[in-house]
């Protein structure tokens, strides 16, 4: 029942759940901390560009 829960949520994740599968097969896990740090920071990066946050978020750095 677990395993079926974290199938279907890895499968929602697409590229992203197939390389956090890979890292942890791989007994890679020091790398998905990195990873997940990542993928925060693309995202902050699309969203500051996409708003009117932009201004605010680029104060910051």
């Amino acid at each position: 029942m677990v395993k079926e829960r974290v199938n279907d949520f890895v499968s929602r994740l697409g590229v992203v759940g197939e390389l956090l599968v890979f890292l942890w097969r791989a007994k890679m896990w020091w790398l998905i901390p990195m990873v997940v740090a990542l993928l925060l920071f693309a995202i902050l990066i699309v969203v500051a560009n996409a708003g009117p946050a932009g201004p605010m978020i680029y104060t910051l750095f």
